[in-house]
């Protein structure tokens, strides 16, 4: 048996944050998580064709902020902030009346976003497309864009098969182990006509150094200038 681990829970202390931010009492807690799951259903159903990725909600003694991170922001406001408003209503008849701000952050490269890179080669299957070239067309999109890897994989009835399989497409690394590199995941389910089939991808990003390491990284491109410039300096000097 493979001892397998979600990869987002694996980095939630490191490298990723939590999708729910508050705390609650014991007698609080149940209701509170309940609820989240049922805003987060409603705002997937609402905004399917919205590219969301993530949906962050946080909680404050009477308000809950709902945080959208989506690549088509103008789908989500909708034409004057109409569907704004509704979702406003909506999510605060299931947060128990309680007051309600949502905030809308664009994802600029949706082709690095594991989430909505797995939601689109799912929408592919579902249009009846080969499973090989949506795969092939996310993976060369995503290594054009600045990934240094990524693997998708599909587990399913492919192209109509009677018995499932697994595909998988790889190029490029990632270390799923290695804590400290920027792992992002994402899971998606096609419905096609012969049953569900299952989309999985990892995304490996470029490491954003932290300011220690970026202070490290400065006297050392100045002590290798330096014997440069003292070359350059000394047939000048003669």
């Amino acid at each position: 048996m493979g001892q397998k681990v979600n990869p987002i829970g694996f980095r939630l202390p490191i490298s990723r944050d939590w999708s729910s931010k508050w705390y609650a009492s014991r007698k609080d807690f149940a209701d509170y998580l309940y609820a989240d799951g049922r805003i987060r259903e409603f705002l997937k159903k609402k905004l399917r064709q919205a590219a969301v990725s993530r949906i962050v909600i946080e909680r404050a003694w009477n308000s809950v902020r709902v945080t959208i991170h989506t690549a088509r922001p103008g789908v989500v406001i909708g034409r004057k902030g109409s569907e704004i408003e509704k979702m406003t209503e909506e999510i605060s008849r299931l947060a128990g009346g309680k007051q309600v701000k949502i905030d809308i952050v664009e994802i600029k490269t949706p082709d690095l976003d594991a989430q909505l890179v797995a939601e689109n080669v799912a929408s592919q299957l579902e249009r009846r497309i080969s499973f090989r070239r949506a795969m092939k067309r996310a993976v060369q999109l995503a290594i054009e864009q600045g990934a240094l890897g990524i693997k998708i994989r599909c587990a399913g009835r492919l192209g109509g098969a009677e018995i499932a399989r697994t595909e998988r497409y790889h190029e490029g690394k990632v270390p799923l182990h290695t804590l400290r590199q920027p792992i992002d995941y994402g899971f998606a389910e096609a419905e096609t006509v012969a049953g569900k089939i299952g989309v999985k991808c990892w995304i490996c990003k470029k490491q954003n150094p932290t300011p220690a390491e970026s202070e490290e990284a400065q006297p050392r491109e100045e002590r290798r200038r330096a014997p440069r410039n003292e070359e350059a300096a000394a047939p000048a000097a003669a």
